[in-house]
Parts: C-alpha cells; structure tokens; sequence
C-alpha cells in the first residue's frame, strides 16, 4: 500500500524524538523507536541496505533500489534524528547543566514505563527468557560500573567511537551518549556538533555508518530467528540502564579532562535523603516525582500515537 506524506511526517517527528534522545547520555534512541512502533521496520530497512541493494540498483535502476532499502522511511527518520540532534544538543546540555535531577527523573520516568512496554511483548515466559532477561541487566549494570577514559580525538578514534556509539544508539536501554562519556568523547562530539566542525564530525558519521549498516544485519537476523530471546535480552538492557538515569548521585572521584577541566570519573547513585545531607543542596524530590510521571504519561502517549499513526 502506498503511504502519504501524512505517514513521512509521523516518521520524521518519531525520528526527531529519537534524535532528542540520543543527545542524552543515558537514554537511547533505540527505546523510543521501540515506544513509537518503528524499531522492525528500522532495522529491516538498514539491513535491506547490501549487496542485493547495489545489485538492484545495477539491474533495475535508482527507484527501484530507492524502494527495495525503503528509502522514503530512512530519509525521514534519519532526517528527525538529524535535525534534532543538531537543533537540540545545546538546548539538552544546557538542561542538564542547571535542573539535572529534574532532567534524569524524567526520563527515569520515560525508561521504567517503556520497560513494562518491552516487557508485553514477550508472549510467555520460560526458564531460558528469564536467564537472557537477567543477562541484559548484567550488561547495563556492567556498563554503568565503567570508568570513563580519556581517547585521543584523532579520525581514526572518532571513527571507531562513531561505530561504538551508534550500535548502542539503535539497542533499546544502551545508550550511545553514555558509552561516549566512556570513552571521554562525548563533550568533544557535541561541541563538534553544535559548532558544525566538519573536520571531527565527517570521520564520527562514516564510523556511525558504518556501524549502523553492520550491526543492523546481526539485529535483524537475531529478532527474525530468536524474536522473543533477543526481546527478553533487550529488556533486560533496558531495565538495567535505570541504574544509569538514576537521578540522584554524588561524585566521588574526578579526573582533569584534556582541556584541564574538572569532570567526574565515579558517581554513585544515593537516595534522596542521603543526597541532600551530602551535597547540602536540595532533593527536588516532589518535583522529580511529578516530572517522572511526566515521562511515564508520555510513554503512554508515545504507545497511543504509534497505534493511531498509521491509520
């Protein structure tokens, strides 16, 4: 069935929240293709993007290959995702520079809501599902205990960053902002963002598409054979990654970054209570509440529309 620009324009906003995400060192991309009904079709799409691809393209000409990767969906999503990384990422650091727990509560808020919708589209459980749930958990909790490095910003080392980030980007609950901030490059790829340096952002989007087209295949045949394994995997991700998002924390170890600025090396997630009497600065507990129920009815809204959408 043919679909109208009424469909492109429901992708592209899906592709922008998605891309508003990504921004976030924490939050992933993948969790609101997820909530917005456009992960499979994502995912088939970049897969679609090979061999047969070029072999179309020889045999049958642009448009047929234009259809065969379903172009029209890619450049509208990829195109959201574009423009609200590049519109937002100031707006995003500038948020978390001044209300952080308001900011981390949110989409606290967002991450346990979207969980309980991964969750129902598990059809049953069995011994191995809950083994791979668990597995998940362990990965994100393994990933949040990381230390953060400090990689040189040559083209080679953003070009692998690139590659790491956007595996991540496209997996529900891993973020690729957070495995960046690993790496000591996520400060560098947004100021090279928001001040358009092509010289760092063109070898950190090869890497991103390279790593999108590679790993795109694995996640494709994965969800194909083992669609509610992979499913229980990806939850678990998604669930431990809460840890990650926890808004409340306290430093306990920094480091000097290259531009001889103090950053955290070590936080530690405390609860309210204890966060207020260690940093002397109010919880925002009530507030954190409301604006984590902010996210969770957004999550809810997110569901409706994606249902409603494509009507």
């Amino acid at each position: 069935m043919r679909k109208g620009m009424k469909h492109y324009l429901s992708v592209f906003a899906r592709g922008a929240a998605m891309g508003a995400a990504d921004v976030i060192p924490g939050v992933s991309g993948g969790t609101i293709a997820f909530i917005t009904g456009v992960y499979h079709e994502l995912i088939d799409s970049l897969r679609s993007c090979d061999h047969h691809a070029l072999r179309v393209l020889w045999q049958r000409g642009p448009k047929a290959a234009w259809q065969h990767i379903n172009g029209a969906f890619l450049l509208s999503l990829f195109g959201g995702i574009l423009l609200s990384i590049f519109s937002l990422a100031k707006l995003v650091t500038w948020c978390l520079e001044r209300q952080p727990i308001l900011v981390w509560s949110f989409f606290f808020g967002l991450i346990a809501a979207a969980s309980v919708h991964l969750l129902r589209q598990i059809p049953y459980w069995n011994p191995a599902r809950t083994l791979l749930l668990l597995l998940g958990m362990g990965i994100a909790l393994m990933v949040s205990e990381m230390r953060p490095a400090q990689l040189p910003d040559t083209w080679w080392m953003l070009t692998l960053a690139g590659a790491i980030a956007i595996c991540a980007m496209i997996l529900p609950g891993i973020s690729g902002g957070f495995l960046l901030l690993m790496m000591g490059m996520y400060a560098r790829v947004v100021e090279a963002v928001s001040q358009f340096q092509l010289l760092l952002l063109v070898p950190f989007a090869l890497g991103c598409g390279l790593g999108l087209l590679l790993f795109s295949h694995v996640l494709s045949w994965l969800l194909r054979r083992f669609a509610a394994a992979t499913m229980a995997l990806l939850t678990g991700i998604l669930v431990g990654s809460l840890k990650i998002i926890w808004p409340w924390k306290v430093t306990v170890e920094t480091t000097l970054n290259r531009h001889g600025e103090v950053v955290p090396l070590r936080q530690e997630a405390v609860l309210p209570a204890q966060y207020s009497e260690l940093v002397s600065q109010p919880s925002q507990l009530v507030m954190a509440l409301i604006v984590c129920l902010l996210g969770m009815a957004l999550v809810l809204a997110l569901e409706f529309w994606a249902k409603r959408g494509d009507r």
